[in-house]
């Protein structure tokens, strides 16, 4: 642990501005902000996230979670400032989670609706087609959004969460069979209105 940071004083600095910002004193958590930002980018946020503008994300909502939670912190013998590690490396965590399950929910999207999709014949069609990749998660999240909830929640289970079915079941509180048929209702309307918002021929969709 760092000398600075166990120092008697410090900590007693700490404390008088922890004091002042649970009464609402915004200018005392500025000055806990400034003393500890710099830190907690680069030792705790930039080596898990690797990506500066991620890392300053995390440090903004490290630091909302801290001034909403000032009452559940506790003075010790160390500095406030593991505990805000504690939160930036929980931040940092989830942000790492979450753009490898983005990662996997745009594959399965592709996956999803490929077969709904008219080939590409051309590679101009094609260098289209990547250049656009980024609307595809929000074309389907929009349909998504017009099913009922039962069969979305099938569906994103099933595809975008990627679990096996039995866990898809059990979590949609069913049977084995009366969600593989859940599921594949829930495939035909979904197909159905992405033809219907989209306006195109309709072609099967392969079932799993």
């Amino acid at each position: 642990m760092d000398a600075d940071l166990n120092d008697t004083g410090q900590r007693r600095w700490e404390r008088e501005r922890l004091e002042r910002a649970s009464r609402g004193d915004t200018a005392a958590f500025g000055e806990l902000y400034d003393a500890f930002a710099e830190r907690l980018y680069e030792r705790v946020l930039m080596p898990v996230l690797g990506n500066p503008s991620a890392a300053e994300d995390a440090l903004a909502e490290t630091f909302r979670v801290a001034f909403q939670r000032l009452g559940d912190f506790q003075p010790g013998q160390v500095s406030v400032y593991y505990w805000l590690a504690r939160i930036a490396k929980n931040k940092a965590l989830d942000m790492h989670r979450a753009r490898k399950v983005s990662g996997r929910v745009l594959a399965s999207f592709e996956n999803l609706i490929e077969p709904l999709c008219p080939p590409h014949a051309s590679p101009e069609e094609l260098l289209e087609r990547e250049v656009s990749r980024h609307r595809l998660g929000e074309a389907v999240q929009a349909t998504l959004n017009e099913l009922n909830e039962r069969y979305r929640e099938a569906i994103l289970l099933r595809f975008l969460q990627d679990l096996p079915r039995e866990t898809c079941a059990e979590q949609l509180g069913v049977k084995l069979g009366t969600f593989d048929v859940l599921l594949l209702r829930a495939l035909r309307a979904f197909r159905k209105r992405w033809e219907e918002r989209n306006e195109r021929p309709s072609q099967e969709l392969a079932l799993p």
